[in-house]
């Protein structure tokens, strides 16, 4: 829906309200948004309520707390996403959240959850780790269905954006929004060696191409032999 139609309609829902109501949308503490408390004081005004200018200066510094708290919020959420790497000697060494989403793309959903949780272990969030290693172990059997369901109803093609590839890089992210929720908030790390994640990487590549009982079919490195 157009900006301008959703406006119009949030306008003709306030119109349905009595000048009662409509004054809650202008006092100090409301939990409206800036938007809706501009609408209903201008829908006060065509009714023919009059406002002082000490009522109007604080209606509007209202409105414009509640835009800065709001711009506030998106910051305070877009920073809980971000990663806070760092080459600071005295932070906790943890593989980085760019290794798990790479290396699950190409090794895997289980090989990045395993890395996950070593992540959790060392910071001594022993249910997330739980949480995140059965999270990789369900999603081994669950890739493999979706992957042959997928393509036994054709929905295969060969676009880059088949829908083959979904089970392929759901993981991955799934992977990231357990980081993002269940670590500590705006976490400064380190990164950890790659030493254990190349040798598990080895075992994880002769797994995948042994491919038993075709388990593995669906994973990028075997559907790059194939191309």
């Amino acid at each position: 829906m157009p900006i301008f139609l959703l406006i119009m309609v949030n306008r003709n829902v306030l119109k349905k309200l009595s000048s009662f109501e409509l004054e809650k949308y202008v006092i100090e503490g409301n939990r409206f948004t800036p938007e809706a408390v501009q609408m209903a004081f201008e829908v006060l005004e065509e009714r023919g309520r009059t406002f002082t200018d000490e009522e109007k200066i604080s209606i509007q510094n209202i409105i414009q707390n509640k835009r800065e708290s709001e711009i506030a919020k998106k910051d305070e959420e877009i920073e809980d996403w971000k990663d806070h790497i760092t080459t600071d000697s005295g932070a906790v060494r943890l593989y980085s959240r760019a290794l798990l989403l790479s290396s699950s793309m190409f090794l895997g959903t289980f090989y990045g959850a395993f890395l996950l949780s070593l992540n959790f272990i060392k910071l001594k969030k022993y249910a997330s780790a739980v949480f995140t290693m059965v999270f990789g172990i369900i999603y081994i059997p669950f890739q493999y269905y979706t992957y042959r369901f997928l393509m036994e109803n054709g929905f295969s093609s060969s676009s880059r954006y088949s829908p083959e590839i979904l089970p392929l890089i759901l993981g991955p992210l799934i992977l990231i929004i357990i980081w993002v929720l269940m670590m500590p908030k705006r976490l400064v790390y380190r990164a950890q060696s790659f030493i254990l994640p190349v040798i598990l990487g080895i075992a994880m590549l002769i797994l995948i191409f042994i491919n038993y009982q075709e388990l593995f079919s669906s994973y990028f490195l075997l559907r790059l032999t194939k191309l």
